[in-house]
């Protein structure tokens, strides 16, 4: 007789990050993405008005996040993040996707970030949302690395 199947995890829940997420934060910026802040900035980041962070929680775990900052009348994406080991679930599109409504509520008309010119999925990711290439950052990133400036409109 075969195995029964392994139980379903529940679907992760979205909910808005706060200060006491910072730890969190910090883990899941380390994970994927090599630590980009410090836990005082993702304490920062997390306690000031018009910036927004987005996460998706299975129990306590933070499996994905995405923030930015409101200015006027754009979301400047600051950071999108989904945990190595769930990856190409949707996460990622999920919380990003959560976080341009949630601007758009407020008010914005377009959203703008970076992106590695040499990060595939996340070009991708972003393309599929309608994003569009508008300019480059010459040696952005700590790497040295180009960055992609793209625009859509919410």
């Amino acid at each position: 007789m075969p195995a029964p199947p392994p139980p379903q995890l529940p679907a992760p829940t979205l909910c808005p990050l706060v200060p006491a997420d910072a730890p969190a934060c910090l883990a899941l910026d380390r994970a994927a993405l090599g630590g980009l802040w410090s836990l005082e900035q993702w304490q920062r980041e997390l306690e000031e008005e018009g910036r927004p962070g987005l996460g998706l929680l299975r129990g306590s775990d933070l499996l994905a996040m995405a923030s930015g900052w409101l200015v006027v009348d754009e979301l400047h994406i600051t950071l999108v993040a989904v945990a190595p080991d769930q990856r190409r679930r949707g996460l990622g599109r999920r919380v990003l996707q959560a976080l341009m409504a949630f601007a758009r509520e407020r008010g914005a008309s377009r959203a703008t970030l970076e992106v590695a010119a040499g990060n595939g999925p996340g070009i991708a990711l972003y393309g599929a949302l309608g994003f569009r290439t508008a300019g480059i950052r010459h040696g952005y990133y700590r790497n040295g690395e180009d960055a992609l400036i793209q625009w859509v409109s919410l």
